[in-house]
């Protein structure tokens, strides 16, 4: 038997409840300021709202920082690393800090701290996907291009993805000091 849709409705929030929200998402999740205000925005836009006013979010994300709940600089620097980690390039990795909502002081800073090696990602990246050195024979034109073009969306410079397709298998390219 279906549920009407009058029954499956939930009462508007209160200021309790969206602090309690807030508290439960920071509780579960490493968030930024930016999506935390995201989230509840969606979920007044969803439940509505019982006051006169609108809700205070700026107020209630304000306050998780304060008590240090959040922490942009520092989610910066975390999820730098794990990008450079899994071989994604200094321009991804920037990329996905502006779109989590990471100011670009915090965004310098964590580029800095988390020591993006660009050559390194490359490296990992290469050996992720089985190309260049880590290949089993020299890519045929057709797959040199697609290799590039992942390199190019995984936020490398073209030299550098050129270094590494080109590599013959078994041989890792020089690190460029230049």
């Amino acid at each position: 038997m279906a549920r009407s849709p009058a029954r499956n409705k939930r009462p508007p929030l209160s200021e309790g409840q969206l602090r309690d929200l807030a508290l439960h998402y920071v509780g579960r999740f490493a968030t930024t300021r930016a999506r935390l205000a995201t989230y509840l925005a969606r979920k007044v836009r969803e439940r509505g709202w019982e006051g006169d006013t609108p809700p205070d979010i700026d107020a209630i994300v304000t306050r998780m920082t304060d008590l240090q709940y959040i922490d942009d600089a520092q989610y910066g620097v975390m999820k730098g690393a794990a990008m450079a980690r899994r071989g994604l390039g200094p321009r991804r990795i920037r990329a996905g800090l502006q779109a989590d909502g990471i100011d670009e002081v915090d965004r310098q800073g964590a580029e800095a701290q988390a020591r993006i090696d660009a050559w390194d990602a490359a490296e990992t990246l290469a050996r992720r996907k089985r190309v260049g050195p880590y290949a089993t024979a020299l890519a045929d034109p057709a797959q040199r291009q697609k290799q590039i073009a992942m390199f190019a969306r995984s936020g490398h410079d073209f030299a550098t993805a050129c270094r590494w397709v080109d590599a013959a298998p078994g041989e890792i390219p020089e690190r460029d000091e230049g």
